[in-house]
């Protein structure tokens, strides 16, 4: 079995593992990059809806523009890719075991590992689904991966349970290429995708939403014929006795992402519940020392560009950490959400002086509210939002200088 050594290893290669190659190679790290697909890019390859860029790039690009420019940089750099690699297990001494056909089967000691694997879709079967099991039943991502990579159209007469961007932006993309999207369903009674995505692909194309719905079951064999749906309680279960009917030959699930930590199973990493991904302090290190993760293993963003700066503080400080200049002697305090938050991240802060950015997602809508963090009973920040949503992260920045203690992020009336 061959056996190369790295400073940082970096676990995927879409827009969060490019972004962190980059940002370590420059920092004088020997990196390499592992990607199981056979280009660089991630899902960013298959997204070619405008949007992205405008943060990071400060112009509006698709995604496979957005990922070609990385691309070009990671090329230019020596920084070392391995494509079509399966990464198959992460030890203790921070030893990657990969598969790939340049290197066979091979072990990777790394310095250091920045984990960029993205997340993958819920399926029909996590959602326990009613009914049989018919055609014509994808997941959003899969369905525009046939589409927008392969050159086909899933079906003619569909119907979306979820509201999340990919779905939402699935329904226009089906609308354009002739197929009629009838209806979609979103169980909570409020969008978990961007507000400008149900404006430009729901209200532009005249789509009806259903909020408060989902689908009591499913039929037809072997293709899809149709689907009942049925408006939800307040314990978001379905109301049978109002139950409907609607034809159709497809149904797109876009009802939420998963990290892809399963990785992290042979490591004593801390998990948050919430996000389903690590616990990090704010350089993106996890609770296992010499291990980092960024973008969407971490946390479901809802955009890029948020992706790749998050990714540069991982890499950067992963190469510290590999070349023995992470010097780290800082105390740290926990970073806590409640009252509206669902969660705050990083989850571990250090005192001293500067500024550090928290991310945030709330758990309803909220209107003309304001968010806060508190040192004990010292309030260390106050912001005005004229709307908080879940499908919308939000941050802000915390004055190092001023917290003495654990901080508490939450609503305040």
């Amino acid at each position: 079995m061959r056996t190369l050594d790295f400073d940082v290893a970096v676990i995927g290669g879409g827009p969060a593992g490019m972004a962190a190659a980059l940002a370590a190679q420059k920092a004088g790290a020997k990196t390499v990059i592992l990607e199981r697909d056979v280009r660089l890019g991630g899902i960013l390859n298959q997204c070619i809806h405008q949007g992205f860029g405008l943060h990071y790039f400060g112009e509006e690009m698709t995604g496979p523009e957005y990922a070609d420019k990385f691309r070009k940089k990671v090329e230019k750099k020596d920084i070392t890719v391995m494509l079509e690699c399966m990464v198959l297990s992460l030890d203790k001494n921070k030893t990657v075991t990969a598969l790939s056909p340049e290197y066979g089967l091979c072990k990777i000691n790394a310095g250091a590992i920045v984990l960029a694997m993205g997340c993958r879709e819920r399926t029909a079967g996590a959602i326990a689904l009613a009914g049989s099991r018919p055609a014509g039943i994808y997941t959003a991502g899969m369905a525009q991966k046939i589409c927008n990579v392969d050159g086909y159209l899933v079906g003619k007469d569909v119907v979306i349970l979820g509201s999340g961007d990919i779905g939402l932006i699935m329904a226009r993309r089906m609308t354009t290429e002739g197929a009629s999207v009838k209806l979609v369903l979103e169980l909570m009674p409020y969008s978990s995708g961007l507000k400008r995505n149900i404006v430009q692909c729901l209200d532009d194309y005249g789509i009806p939403i259903k909020y408060s719905h989902t689908i009591t079951r499913v039929e037809g064999y072997p293709r899809l014929t149709g689907l009942y749906y049925a408006p939800v309680g307040e314990d978001r279960k379905p109301i049978l006795e109002q139950e409907e009917y609607i034809a159709c030959d497809t149904l797109l699930l876009s009802v939420g992402l998963i990290p892809e930590n399963d990785l992290l199973s042979g490591l004593d990493v801390e998990m948050s519940r919430v996000t389903q991904g690590a616990v990090v302090d704010e350089k993106r290190m996890t609770s296992f020392d010499g291990v980092f993760s960024c973008g969407n293993v971490l946390h479901v963003h809802d955009l890029v560009d948020n992706v790749s700066e998050e990714a540069e503080i991982a890499g950067n400080s992963a190469a510290e950490y590999a070349l023995g200049k992470y010097a780290d002697t800082a105390e740290y305090v926990n970073v806590t959400a409640t009252d509206g938050v669902r969660y705050a991240l990083p989850q571990r802060i250090s005192k001293g002086e500067g500024k550090v950015r928290v991310f945030f997602r709330v758990g309803d809508v909220y209107r003309n509210c304001k968010l806060v963090a508190e040192c004990g009973e010292e309030q260390i920040l106050s912001k005005k939002f004229m709307v908080l949503a879940p499908g919308e992260m939000g941050s802000v920045e915390l004055d190092k200088s001023r917290i003495s203690g654990d901080v508490v992020v939450r609503l305040k009336k």
